[in-house]
């Protein structure tokens, strides 16, 4: 005896907003050519499917918007966290937010890398569905239309923490106030009275990279001083990069007297090209970072810095995350959350020297 077709479904809300059912696994198989127990090894990411007949099932869930309506217990006790690249201290922050969450919850952590790359494989993916975790956290980093298709239909929420592009209207994101952040610790150079201040960004193809040194620049230009293209340089947020780049800005002629590196690693790299160079911080230099991660604070001398409020975004991307997997939070709208930045003044920025 054949087993009862699972009740799900792809749903489309009318002008009358009530929701009419238009297409079934059912439906979805006969269009594919398949069986309904095949869709479901898709839907499921097993294995034994044959690569041409995946891809046709996967396009048609994608062209018909199909959205797997599954019960909880059906999930495992699981949410993924993707990096885009995953070391460094300023990764174990946003581990440790994640963990408290999914702690609290009964839950379990999966880590992966997307290897530098914007957006994780497709073998990700496939493995992922497979998987069937509550929800999939992507930590500068992003998923292609195919991507969010196949998690739209197995009904797995996924929210981006930091987007590396505009994310668009429709993914939930969460993020900081990186514009400000820029705006704030260039400001605070200024009314040191520093005039020639450097910036040592991260990669530019990267929204939050950018967002930082738009607000150095606004800051110069509400200040009536120029904006020297000369002085800015682009790093990749690691230590050898804030080293290399500060290396070239100290070594000009006209070298700046201070400094606004993108994030806490380039700034401590600068600390290396100084020392190299035989300039003191601050007397000679003054240096300002992004993050404010612990060793901000062990540094000689401590590093002046834009906290950014990394655990906290992490736990609030996981509750956002478990809410948009709960039932009732399933036709939620997406939503954009920008946590504040704040400037934490140390040791490493002074007036500019004399002469």
């Amino acid at each position: 005896m054949t087993p009862p077709e699972p009740a799900e479904t792809r749903t489309k809300t009318g002008t009358t907003g009530r929701s009419a059912q238009t297409a079934t696994l059912a439906e979805i198989a006969r269009e594919a050519g398949v069986s309904a127990p095949t869709v479901s090894k898709v839907l499921n990411g097993r294995a034994d499917v044959a690569p041409a007949t995946r891809a046709r099932v996967e396009e048609l869930l994608r062209v018909h918007g199909y959205r797997r309506r599954r019960a909880e217990a059906s999930r495992s006790p699981l949410i993924d966290l993707v990096f885009h690249e995953l070391e460094s201290a300023w990764a174990m922050e946003v581990i440790r937010g994640v963990e408290n969450v999914a702690r609290g919850a009964g839950l379990s952590v999966v880590l992966s890398e997307s290897a530098g790359r914007l957006t994780p494989g497709r073998t990700w993916a496939d493995q992922v569905a497979a998987r069937r975790p509550h929800g999939v956290i992507l930590v500068l980093s992003g998923l292609d239309v195919s991507q969010r298709a196949l998690l739209h239909s197995r009904s797995i929420p996924f929210v981006v923490m930091d987007p590396a592009g505009d994310p668009g209207a429709d993914v939930p994101s969460i993020g900081a106030t990186n514009w400000q952040g820029g705006l704030a610790a260039t400001r605070h150079l200024i009314e040191l009275g520093h005039t020639r201040i450097g910036a040592i960004s991260g990669p530019s193809r990267i929204m939050c990279s950018r967002a930082r040194v738009d607000g150095y620049r606004a800051a110069l230009e509400t200040a009536g001083l120029p904006v020297d293209p000369a002085l800015i340089t682009a790093g990749d947020f690691h230590h050898e990069a804030g080293y290399r780049r500060g290396l070239e800005l100290l070594r000009r002629p006209d070298r700046p007297t201070a400094v606004f590196a993108g994030n806490d690693l380039q700034a401590l790299g600068l600390y290396e090209a100084a020392r190299e160079l035989g300039l003191r911080i601050p007397e000679d230099l003054s240096v300002v970072g992004f993050d404010d991660l612990p060793v901000a604070r062990w540094v000689g001398p401590p590093l002046t810095t834009v906290r950014q409020p990394l655990m906290e975004m992490a736990e609030a991307a996981a509750k956002l995350v478990l809410d948009l997997g709960r039932e009732e939070g399933s036709s939620s709208t997406a939503t954009r959350v920008e946590l504040a930045t704040s400037l934490v003044v140390r040791s490493s920025t002074g007036v500019p020297p004399v002469g």
